[in-house]
């Protein structure tokens, strides 16, 4: 009898080593855009990560833009992505993951009292509403793009189709106010960083903010695949939760200047150029990094109605927010 409860205890300290010392989750998170996406800066506050190194390691992976994000997905080559509302139908009804879940928010447009992306033409054009862009033509960052889609839909509302009534020329974000300037196109979609840059701010005006177009956008939101959620959701709340405590950092103002150094470290800028981060002058960021699906939905469906995704897409069938709220109440 000795030996055999010697040998249960054998093995159940052979099982707990086997659990402590388990390799940590690696959790690649993608980003398009420095600072305002949250996986490119989340490194930098690490010291006050609970977990990290333990239940899991991030990784961030820097991407062009959301689409080839999908392929990513697709390949196991990233395990949370940030998709704009543009991208999400598409991945899911036009390339077939049908086990993408939405599991976090980042950022949402035109909230009452905080930002709404700005489309902006030169302060002495001629252009002084919509339909004065007939004949005209357009700057986009690409096509399908979450600030692409609003422009169109806006466009679209008063009459005027792509092609048909005015010329699309793709940009990247950073040269479109050279192009602007210089008259290459009349009008340009100005995100930020780049709409607060004072020289464009001296030439130009919005002719329309995107709430204008389309009303509140949940702009971009955390995606995983359901066989990752289901293998490591353990670990996946303890990165909710450390993520949560640093993004509550970054938007508490009494971190507001720390945020901006920052910000400016990570980009190489003045810091002094990132005032408006994380104020009402940026986009809103919910604290609990829960979405708006009500505005989602109404997001995704006018891809559709654009024509950009191929069937509708219920986007609750899709969203497993059970992870990101237990962190949160770890918190309380």
């Amino acid at each position: 009898m000795r030996a055999m409860k010697f040998a249960l205890a054998s093995l159940c300290a052979i099982a707990f080593v086997g659990t402590a010392n388990a390799e940590p989750i690696k959790i690649r998170n993608s980003w398009v855009a420095p600072v305002t996406n949250w996986a490119s800066i989340l490194l930098e506050k690490k010291e006050l990560a609970k977990h990290m190194g333990q239940s899991y390691v991030m990784e961030p992976v820097r991407f062009a833009g959301t689409p080839p994000m999908i392929t990513a997905l697709a390949n196991n080559e990233l395990e949370i992505s940030n998709l704009a509302y543009s991208t999400l139908g598409i991945a899911i009804e036009n390339a077939g993951l049908s086990d993408l879940r939405i599991v976090a928010d980042e950022f949402q447009d035109g909230v009452s009292g905080f930002y709404s992306q700005e489309y902006m033409v030169l302060k002495d054009s001629a252009i002084q509403k919509v339909e004065d862009l007939k004949g005209k033509v357009v700057a986009t960052n690409a096509a399908g793009s979450a600030v692409d889609v609003a422009m169109k839909a806006m466009l679209h509302k008063h009459g005027l189709e792509p092609n048909r009534d005015y010329t699309v020329i793709e940009a990247p974000f950073p040269a479109m106010k050279a192009m602007l300037a210089e008259h290459k196109v009349d009008i340009i979609p100005a995100v930020v960083p780049f709409s607060y840059d004072p020289e464009l701010r001296n030439m130009a005006r919005d002719l329309f903010v995107q709430k204008d177009a389309i009303g509140i956008t949940d702009m971009i939101v955390w995606t995983a695949r359901k066989p990752f959620i289901d293998k490591n959701r353990a670990a996946l709340v303890d990165f909710f939760e450390d993520t949560l405590i640093i993004t509550r950092w970054y938007l508490d103002s009494k971190n507001h200047a720390d945020a901006m150094e920052i910000a400016g470290r990570v980009t190489k800028r003045p810091p002094q150029a990132f005032d408006w981060l994380f104020t009402n002058r940026d986009c809103y960021h919910d604290p609990d990094m829960l979405p708006n699906l009500a505005a989602l939905q109404k997001n995704v469906d006018l891809t559709q109605e654009l024509g950009f995704v191929k069937g509708k897409v219920d986007v609750k069938a899709y969203a497993d927010l059970s992870m990101i709220q237990e962190a949160a109440k770890r918190l309380k």
